[in-house]
């Protein structure tokens, strides 16, 4: 272990980049849908003797050297963690191919600029001995809190993801959510670089018996059960349309496809729809206007029965030139819609066009194929139905914000009973990135105490408890429908009634650390 950091801290140019970006590659593979978390010890091991060994004659050398090495760090995580982008741009590949690069290199790019963040964080209060590790998770855990925040945010595959990703482990998120977890994971993950030092030991078991801590919290939290609300038969469709079959001229197909899905027979239980109290279609399920087209409506209240519909859909105000389009989703039954929830959080460039007017001229456009993108929605309102508890909707990838949705269900008089996410994550194929996606859904479960229900055109799809356990799932990539019954929510978690102290405290208690000096004897 010595030799090993020495030759690692005492690395230069090309051999130093490579270490860095080698590690962060490595570090990836802790991510859905591997979820190694061991994979982990690697970036974060290598990222303290990196910082050691950046020290120079002056400090903005050593800040440099230090951020050199996060940013390669990072570009290594992040190219490996997000190489499945490139579907997207091949999706249409005769308006995007050209912009693969961007995606596939250039965002992993600009994402590594918050770990050399973190590096020089962590440089600036960096000692000698056990110090330095609590040093590099304050810095790295203010990043990744950065990262979520700026330029409206993307903690995709957040450190934090790492024990997250686990069941068992990621129970704490109860606590202190997926920044706290971003602490801890640093924090145990970068305790094995001080077995090269003579001093320092401790800490390295210490951070085992943390984890082992982790483990036990989480499999007594496990052996819990939440019960089930009465008189609720839910059903999820997913329907895998290929992305090339939204089109207008699909418009019949797609309806009798979506609904002869809802009246499968799938048990003597379920005969069909007739059997099902809500049905959950996904994300932009018509290549329409669904509140404007009376017949598919008309048609829907005929063949769905009494079946409550839940289902993403287009919704535009105003007519011609001064339309606004919303990514919604909308509760219909009686042949009306009922209620519509608008996306608050869009996607830049997948929904929007950031600088629209200077981009627009060099002929770049965001993916969806609407007449300037989406408008942003403003309400936080949960959405009801009969038979169901207030639901909290989230399109898309509005389910990796954590403080987002602790945000809007503190902001209502009354919480809600379940979690409704519904997506299209078509856009990835069979790619790590639907993997991805589900299990940071599937976090917030856990930080809230909120069951989930998860409606994906071609994948994952499923029912989750409070808890984050699947109780019903369609795996990515076939056509399905995911039939059970609802689970109760439990009480509000201390990360749902209180989502900043938990974190915020951790993180005083890792900065404080940082300034241990070791006992001179």
């Amino acid at each position: 272990m010595f030799v090993l950091a020495q030759r690692v801290i005492l690395a230069e140019s090309w051999r130093r980049r490579l270490i860095a970006f080698g590690g962060g590659a490595i570090g990836a593979l802790a991510l859905a849908p591997v979820a190694f978390f061991p994979a982990f010890f690697v970036p974060m091991t290598l990222a303290v003797w990196l910082i050691d060994g950046s020290g120079a004659d002056s400090v903005w050398s050593s800040l440099r050297r230090a951020a050199g090495a996060g940013w390669w760090l990072g570009f290594g995580y992040f190219v490996a963690g997000l190489w499945w982008l490139g579907a997207a741009f091949l999706a249409e590949a005769d308006r995007f191919a050209w912009a693969l690069p961007l995606g596939v290199l250039g965002l992993p790019a600009v994402l590594a600029v918050f770990t050399a963040l973190g590096f020089i964080f962590a440089r600036l209060l960096w000692s000698a001995g056990p110090a330095r590790v609590f040093a590099l998770a304050a810095g790295l855990s203010a990043a990744e809190w950065l990262r979520g925040f700026l330029l409206s945010g993307f903690p995709w595959n957040d450190f934090g993801m790492v024990l997250g990703g686990n069941l068992i482990l990621a129970q704490t998120a109860s606590i202190w959510g997926l920044y706290g977890l971003t602490i801890l994971s640093v924090l145990i993950f970068a305790a094995p670089a001080l077995l090269a030092g003579a001093s320092g030991r401790k800490v390295p078991i210490s951070a085992l018996a943390l984890l082992a801590g982790l483990a036990l919290f989480g499999s007594v939290r496990l052996s819990a059960s939440p019960g089930e609300v009465k008189g609720v038969k839910i059903r999820i469709v997913q329907p895998n349309v290929p992305l090339e079959d939204f089109r207008a001229d699909r418009r019949d197909h797609l309806l009798e496809h979506y609904i002869s899905l809802s009246d499968r027979a799938t048990s003597p239980q379920t005969s069909g729809v007739g059997d099902v109290t809500h049905l959950f279609w996904p994300e932009s399920s018509f290549p329409f206007i669904l509140s404007r087209d009376g017949a598919a409506l008309s048609l829907l209240a005929a063949r769905l029965q009494n079946a409550v519909l839940f289902t993403g859909a287009a919704r535009a105000e105003g007519e011609g030139r001064k339309a606004q389009y919303f990514n919604a989703i909308q509760v219909v039954f009686g042949g009306e819609v009922k209620e519509s929830y608008d996306k608050r959080h869009l996607v830049p460039f997948g929904e929007y066009l950031p600088l629209t007017g200077p981009l627009a001229r060099l002929g770049i456009s965001q993916f969806v194929a609407i007449p300037g993108g989406f408008n942003s929605g403003q309400s936080s309102r949960f959405l009801t139905a009969p038979g169901l508890p207030p639901v909290l909707p989230m399109v898309c990838y509005e389910s990796i914000f954590p403080y987002e949705i602790a945000d809007r269900i503190g902001s209502q008089p009354l919480r809600p009973g379940v979690m409704l996410n519904v997506t299209n994550d078509g856009w990835f194929g069979i790619t790590s990135g639907p993997y991805q996606h589900f299990a940071q859904a599937r976090l917030r479960t856990i930080e809230q105490g909120l069951p989930m229900i998860r409606a994906a055109n071609t994948g994952i799809s499923a029912i989750l408890d409070p808890y984050g356990r699947t109780v019903a799932m369609a795996p990515l990539g076939i056509e399905a429908v995911v039939d059970g019954a609802l689970p109760k929510a439990i009480p509000p978690t201390l990360f749902s009634r209180y989502p900043y102290v938990a974190p915020i405290i951790l993180w005083i208690f890792v900065l404080v650390g940082a300034f241990i000096r070791p006992r001179r004897i």
